[in-house]
């Protein structure tokens, strides 16, 4: 067995759009129990993966720490005081 994890994308909503040309595939919880359900079908599981409405999610700047894989503590959820100023 090996363990692994996949992040699925799909088109950006209009919150994300400016930034880049895709987004992670964020599930409802209405929609978590159909996407584990392994008697769905392949289709009905496809069809959840649609962008997260923009109304419900939040943009901040972020650390430029975030730039380097070095970087790996909770600052990195806090924006630079440069870029909040």
């Amino acid at each position: 067995m090996i363990e692994s994890c996949t992040i699925i994308t799909t088109t950006p909503n209009e919150l994300v759009a400016p930034v880049n040309d895709r987004m992670p595939v964020i599930l409802p919880k209405d929609a978590e129990a159909l996407w584990l359900d392994p008697a769905v079908s392949k289709e009905h599981a496809l069809s959840v993966l649609q962008p997260y409405p923009a109304d419900l999610m939040l943009a901040l700047p972020a650390s430029t720490r975030a730039n380097s894989v070095r970087n790996d503590d909770s600052g990195l959820l806090m924006a630079d005081e440069r870029i909040a100023a």
